[in-house]
């Protein structure tokens, strides 16, 4: 089972967490004994948001994770949307910017304390590139000293000081690449993966069923996996399902997994 810490972070209730936490049985075969788990404590029977079901079993997923020792080295780069803060996490530099770009300025010095900072966010973002590229030890206790100068500037304007001190209070996780240089700054990739979805849900509203839903999730995670790897996705599914002459195409984690193969 995780941590309490991180159940609490999800806004699940004391009583809830410490039914889980107490509760004798730690360890479930699979789905099916997770769910009688959750009606035996009532917990399914509950009808209150956030959905406590769905936080304990995101819980316990990333807790059976952790406890098979699996993604060891990851890190988990997000938005600051609470869900996402497991793990060793870090801070997408283009949404922290985007504060600051969005802040309302109504008189000249206003805007021109929000363009300097601006500007010298950019420069250092475009700094943290060049160490992705090369890190050294010097460059990296550079970077976190001019990070403090940034950040615990005193403009002026009231609300950019507070939101520099907001910004500084995640030092940690805005600077999380000097120690892990192969993550990336931002989260446009991932942005960028489940757009299409996104778009879909607003043309055409939900799926009617869960079912519905896993199987939208499902084949679209497919196609973006087969474009990411060079794959035609028709190639893919023809295939998987046995149509006369169709190409064949390797499984997907095989050639995921071909990069990351010592040579």
């Amino acid at each position: 089972m995780p941590p309490h810490s991180l159940y609490a972070q999800r806004s699940l209730a004391g009583p809830i967490i410490r039914q889980l936490a107490e509760h004798g049985d730690q360890r479930f075969a699979d789905r099916a004994a997770w769910q009688a788990h959750l009606e035996q404590l009532g917990i399914t029977a509950l009808e209150v948001l956030p959905d406590p079901v769905q936080i304990a079993t995101e819980g316990a997923l990333w807790g059976s994770i952790k406890a098979h020792g699996l993604l060891p080295d990851t890190v988990i780069v997000s938005d600051d949307a609470g869900q996402f803060n497991v793990g060793r996490h870090a801070l997408c530099w283009v949404h922290a910017e985007r504060l600051v770009h969005k802040l309302e300025t109504f008189t000249d010095d206003k805007r021109a304390a929000q363009q300097r900072i601006r500007s010298l966010i950019w420069w250092f973002y475009d700094d943290l590139k060049a160490y992705r590229r090369d890190p050294t030890l010097q460059r990296k206790a550079a970077l976190r000293a001019r990070f403090d100068r940034i950040f615990r500037r005193r403009t002026g304007f009231a609300t950019l000081d507070r939101l520099l001190a907001r910004l500084l209070a995640n030092k940690n996780e805005l600077l999380m690449v000097l120690d892990h240089p192969e993550i990336p700054l931002h989260t446009n990739g991932s942005e960028n993966d489940i757009r299409c979805q996104v778009i879909k849900r607003k043309i055409s509203g939900g799926t009617r069923s869960d079912n519905g839903r896993d199987a939208r999730d499902t084949f679209l995670s497919l196609l973006k996996t087969c474009d990411k790897l060079g794959i035609r996705f028709w190639e893919y599914l023809g295939d998987r399902l046995a149509i006369t002459g169709a190409k064949a195409v390797p499984h997907l984690p095989l050639i995921v997994a071909q990069p990351a193969r010592p040579v």
